[in-house]
C-alpha cells in the first residue's frame, strides 16, 4: 500500500485537489478535517476531551461545540492551539490508522491539513504540498469561512510557512492558477501512483 499525504496552508486548495485526485484514479481518499469533525460531534471522544478541558464558553446551548469561537481562539493563542492538538491529534491520528487499514486499495489519499506541523511525516509514504500564493489563500479563506481579510491572514500566519513546507515535499501542486492547469499537474502525478 502507498499512503499518499496531500497537506497545503489553509486556503491551498488542498481538498479540491485531492477530491479531483481521488475521482479521476478511482482511489480512496480519507479526510482529516471530516475526521475531527466526526470526533467532535456532541457525545465523541474529541468533544468529550474538550468538554473535560475547556470552558463551558466554547459550547453552544445544544452542547455541541462552537466552532467559530473555537477556531478564533485556535489562530489567536498558540498555547491553546498546542493544547487543543494534544487532545484531539492523537485521537484523529487512530481514527485515521483505522481507516487507512480498512482502505483495501494499493493507494489510498490521505488529506492531512496539518501533517508537517503535526510531525506525522511516518504516517505516510508520499507527502504532495498543495501550494497557492497568499493573496489567493486570503480570498478564498475570506469567502469559504465569511471572516474577514483581516482574520483570513491571522488564520495563514498560525500556520508554518508554505515556502519552508515545499523542502519537506515529495511533489508539489501549484493551485494557485488557473484550475485547469491544476488538474493537469494531478493527472501527471496520479499517472506515477497507478
Amino acid at each position: 500500500m502507498i499512503r499518499v499525504g496531500i497537506t497545503g496552508g489553509i486556503g491551498s486548495g488542498k481538498s479540491r485537489v485531492s477530491c479531483y485526485w481521488a475521482s479521476r484514479f478511482a482511489l480512496p481518499l480519507i479526510n482529516l478535517d471530516q475526521i475531527c469533525r466526526e470526533l467532535l460531534a456532541p457525545g465523541e471522544p474529541g468533544w468529550l476531551a474538550l468538554s473535560r478541558a475547556l470552558p463551558d464558553t466554547f459550547f453552544l446551548q445544544d452542547g455541541s461545540l462552537d466552532r467559530k469561537q473555537l477556531r478564533t481562539a485556535l489562530f489567536a493563542e498558540p498555547r491553546f492551539r498546542h493544547k487543543v492538538d494534544g487532545l484531539l491529534h492523537p485521537l484523529a491520528r487512530t481514527c485515521m490508522q483505522r481507516k487507512v487499514s480498512q482502505a483495501g486499495a494499493r493507494v489510498v489519499l490521505i488529506e492531512i491539513p496539518l501533517l508537517l506541523e503535526a510531525g506525522w511525516e511516518r504516517e505516510v509514504d508520499r507527502v504532495v504540498l498543495v501550494f497557492a500564493h497568499d493573496a489567493a489563500r486570503i480570498q478564498r479563506v475570506s469567502q469559504r469561512d465569511a471572516v474577514t481579510r483581516r482574520e483570513a491572514q491571522q488564520a495563514i500566519a498560525a500556520q508554518a510557512d508554505l515556502a519552508s513546507k515545499i523542502y519537506a515535499a515529495d511533489h508539489v501542486i501549484d493551485n494557485g492558477g488557473p484550475w485547469a492547469d491544476t488538474c493537469l499537474q494531478i493527472r501527471h502525478l496520479g499517472r506515477l501512483y497507478v
